[in-house]
Formats: C-alpha cells, sequence, structure tokens
C-alpha cells in the first residue's frame, strides 16, 4: 500500500512538473533553457519525491493501528487504502478525514497548478496568428492534457467522494483506469508526436489492411 500511494501520487506531481515545462516552452520559448536549469529539475523531482513518501508513510501508519477482524481478502486489485478502511473494524475516522484532507493537498494542489498552466498555455494559443504555429502549441500540450484528464479524473472520482457512495466494481473500474490504462497509453499517446513512428505507424497499418484485402 505504501509504495502504491508513493507511486501514483509521484505520478501526479510529475504530471504537474511536466505542464510546467510546457508552459515555460510555450510561453517563454527564449527563456527555456534559462529557466527549466538541471538545478531545477532535479529540485523539483526531489521534492515531489519528499512529499510523496511522507504521505505515503502516514497513511500507512494510520492504517498500522486499525484491527481487522472480519474477512482478509481485499475487493480490490490492489493493496488500496479505501478498500482496506472497509475490513477494519476499528473506528476509521480519522483515516477518511485525512484521506480528504491531507490527500486533497498532495492531489488538488498538482491539478490546481496544472488548470493554471493550461489557462496561461492558451492564452498564449490565442495569441499565435498562424495555423501552423498553432498546431505547434497544440501537439506540444495535447498528449499530455489527455493523460491528465484520464489520470486524473479517475483518481478524484475515486477518493474524493462519499465512503458510502463506493462499490466495489466501480472502485475496480476506476483502479484500472489510473494504474493500468493510463500507463498503457502513455508511450502510444506521447510516442505518436515522434515523426518515425507515425510514418512506422501508418506501414503497419498499410500493410495489414491490403494484405486483408
Amino acid at each position: 500500500m505504501y509504495f502504491i500511494s508513493e507511486l501514483a501520487d509521484m505520478d501526479n506531481f510529475l504530471l504537474a512538473v511536466m505542464v510546467y515545462d510546457h508552459f515555460v516552452a510555450v510561453c517563454h520559448p527564449l527563456y527555456y533553457t534559462a529557466k527549466m536549469t538541471h538545478q531545477l529539475c532535479a529540485l523539483l523531482v526531489t521534492g515531489s519525491r519528499v512529499v510523496n513518501s511522507l504521505n505515503a508513510l502516514l497513511h500507512t501508519l494510520l492504517m498500522a493501528r486499525l484491527s481487522f477482524c472480519a474477512d482478509n481478502t481485499i475487493p480490490h486489485i490492489f493493496c488500496d487504502v479505501t478498500p482496506l478502511l472497509k475490513l477494519s473494524c476499528s473506528d476509521t475516522h480519522l483515516n477518511e478525514v485525512m484521506i480528504l484532507t491531507e490527500t486533497a493537498v498532495v492531489m488538488i494542489t498538482p491539478f490546481l497548478c496544472i488548470l493554471a498552466s493550461y489557462m496561461h498555455i492558451a492564452c498564449a494559443f490565442l495569441r499565435v496568428l498562424s495555423m501552423k504555429g498553432r498546431w505547434k502549441a497544440f501537439s506540444t500540450c495535447g498528449s499530455h492534457l489527455a493523460v491528465v484528464l484520464l489520470f486524473c479524473g479517475t483518481i478524484i472520482s475515486l477518493y474524493f467522494s462519499p465512503s458510502s457512495s463506493h462499490s466495489a466494481q466501480r472502485d475496480i473500474a476506476a483502479a484500472v483506469m489510473f494504474t493500468v490504462v493510463t500507463a498503457m497509453m502513455n508511450p502510444f499517446i506521447y510516442s505518436l508526436r515522434n515523426k518515425d513512428i507515425k510514418g512506422a505507424l501508418v506501414k503497419v497499418i498499410a500493410v495489414k489492411f491490403f494484405s486483408v484485402q
């Protein structure tokens, strides 16, 4: 549970770091190398790792204080916080409060940073007169925006809704979306920006299509 919580939160923070990189590239292209230094990148990644490690440790320690005297089968695809709380016969009020407060800070803060960055990017996008320039700006951010909507949308619906409204099927579907589907789509989404990859994909589709014909 500790590593799953840490890695999921780390994904969210890295999406925020990536959108800041896109923001600098689109809105301040001439100052990109001066702003996105190696020291800043290392600081952002290290800070994200520290914050997420402490967040995951807090939830792990809070879970360790609970008693589990009922069924020991977790109705989920992995050891997650919310399904574990359902199996506990202790008072889980503190755990639920921490999920809605401390976790909200860790998850919502990067999401708000992403929204603010994309609003600035959208304003810069509208100021670009040429269609070629607009397409270049869109191709820089389009793939990242698709991953953000899929990843953050499912996590917010899973962790920031009342526990009484949760069902095993709904939780599993949301968990599959942000752990499996997003991870599978990442290489596909980001690699489509590469011209060689797009050319190879077109050739493979053409060969398959004409071979069937």
